[in-house]
């Protein structure tokens, strides 16, 4: 599903869209390019469809769209590069971490525990919290954030049960390559790696980690319950991805059209945000109707929650983003 490419690709690439004017606005018609690496049935392609919607709606001119699906321009590093030099990409969903080369506090939003549940979630997202880092992106990357979607709630999976701080203890496990994600679990007292995503399921196979943590549709896509079986409701995170449109289209465009692409940025974010935590309960359910996974509680989660705050404290303390850590834990 994945398409990745080298850096000298990616830049042969970028030099021969830049020839391609990325927006057309003359006065017959503005033509805008979005980018998934993701087919139509996924929630965030379906958050930019609806987002197309609603600017057609929204807009008096003429305007059309075309999305590149399944990665088919690369991986969403880089997307980004185009979103900042302003070529071949106009708008897309990302993940905050992929966007940190630019805009170092922005993994913020990925941080572990940083949510208390889905209405926390929810709420801040809606809230205008994330202001700082909206500023620092647009200012350091040229990119602007639009929505917010996301939604996906992540948990271990392990292949032996995990249930409480005492199995967790020493637990083997695979995370993410922010610093931040390792730091985190490490304080609760696991044992985090950060192995790339595509040796996990051989990894977990052949015992050089125990599990890994992940939304249910993940897990379910790439049949990672084939090798980690044992699902524990952690709930350690759940997934904030910014709707973003390069600023240099931004900036281009018509201000009657700049209205209508800040409104229905936002509104496909909430809607996006419903879809992908629905589905993602549909898809843990299905797994567990299969009897493909074994789903329990996490023993004394309140007792994680406090044991990771010194270190998100630290975290956000070291990007300048204290004030910002504890207006979203005030939502």
């Amino acid at each position: 599903m994945f398409h990745f490419k080298s850096i000298a690709q990616t830049c042969a690439t970028a030099i021969a869209l830049t020839a391609v004017t990325a927006v057309s606005t003359s006065a017959q018609s503005i033509d805008l390019r979005g980018a998934s690496l993701f087919d139509e049935e996924h929630a965030y392609t379906k958050t930019l469809r609806q987002f197309e919607e609603l600017v057609t709606e929204g807009y008096d001119g003429d305007i059309s769209f075309e999305i590149s699906l399944n990665g088919e321009l690369g991986d969403e590093s880089d997307f980004v590069t185009f979103l900042q030099q302003g070529v071949a990409v106009d708008y897309a969903i990302m993940a905050p971490s992929n966007m940190a080369v630019f805009a170092p506090s922005i993994p913020l939003m990925d941080m572990p525990f940083l949510f208390r549940d889905l209405e926390h979630w929810d709420k801040a997202l809606a809230s205008g919290v994330m202001a700082p880092l909206e500023a620092e992106l647009l200012e350091k990357a040229d990119i602007r954030v639009i929505g917010y979607a996301g939604g996906g709630v992540r948990n271990l999976a392990s292949a032996e049960p995990i249930g409480n701080l005492e199995e967790l203890a020493g637990h083997k496990m695979r995370v993410m390559g922010a610093p931040i994600q390792a730091q985190i679990f490490d304080a609760l007292t696991a044992a985090p790696s950060a192995i790339a995503y595509n040796e996990v399921y051989n990894a977990i196979q052949t015992g050089v980690i125990a599990g890994f943590e992940n939304e249910a549709a993940s897990i379910q896509n790439l049949k990672f319950y084939e090798v980690a079986p044992n699902i524990t409701l952690t709930r350690h995170a759940i997934t904030v991805r910014p709707l973003v449109m390069a600023e240099k289209t931004f900036s281009r465009l018509p201000e009657d059209l700049q209205a209508v692409i800040l409104e229905a940025g936002k509104q496909a974010g909430a809607f996006g945000r419903e879809l992908e935590s629905r589905q993602d309960g549909e898809k843990m359910q299905e797994m567990i109707d299969a009897g493909q996974v074994q789903v329990q509680e996490f023993a004394g989660r309140e007792q994680l929650l406090e044991m990771v705050i010194p270190v998100q404290d630290a975290y956000a303390a070291e990007l300048g983003a204290s004030d910002l850590l504890e207006a979203i834990r005030s939502q």
